[in-house]
């Protein structure tokens, strides 16, 4: 049986990851083969197929491994001791990736997943969902006074607004720091700061 070094398994499910993200924001999922992605990879088919058994695994992991990283965020979020301070680590890691030039070509192929592929959308709507429910419990949590809505409200917009700043990232003259920076100042607006 061989012996399989963890750290070099990471390393090398990471770089398929990355390579695949590349062709799959170029081509979309079904423009993309799984030869391309090893060739972008470096790596034989077999190696391919030992990390990932098909290419629609490959794509779902794509976003699997960053809703971990969002599962991570919201547990942290929820236990600041300011609800105010966790709304914004959530609303800021939805907006971590908008300067990567990947975003607008794997936004596209997530979406057209979303419409063919019933266990990606469940996967991305399980995720949504987590993540609104952890912004309405936060901002549950602070004086309903000062939000401009009710908390559930102002959880939809937060992910609204970040949504649409994603698919907005292809557009002539789109600056990923002013974007932000308006984000930034429609949250204030939102929270009642």
């Amino acid at each position: 049986m061989r012996t399989v070094n963890p750290e070099q398994h990471a390393r090398r499910r990471a770089e398929i990851l990355a390579a695949a993200a590349q062709e799959f924001a170029a081509a979309g999922v079904d423009g993309t083969s799984t030869a391309d992605i090893c060739r972008r990879a470096g790596i034989g088919s077999g190696t391919l197929f030992h990390y990932f058994p098909t290419k629609r695994e490959i794509f779902h992991a794509l976003f699997r491994d960053d809703q971990v990283r969002d599962a991570e965020v919201c547990e942290r979020a929820l236990a600041a001791d300011d609800p105010a301070t966790g709304v914004r680590q959530v609303a800021e890691h939805l907006m971590a990736d908008l300067a990567d030039p990947l975003i607008p070509g794997l936004m596209a192929a997530a979406l057209l997943q979303i419409n063919q592929d019933q266990e990606f959308a469940e996967m991305i709507e399980a995720n949504e969902l987590r993540i609104r429910a952890t912004l309405t419990e936060l901002l549950g949590r602070l004086d309903s006074a000062r939000l401009a809505f009710a908390p559930e409200r102002v959880a939809v917009w937060i992910q609204r607004v970040a949504d649409a700043a994603f698919l907005a990232a292809d557009e002539e003259g789109f600056n990923p720091a002013e974007q932000l920076a308006e984000f930034r100042t429609f949250l204030t607006w939102l929270l009642g700061d």
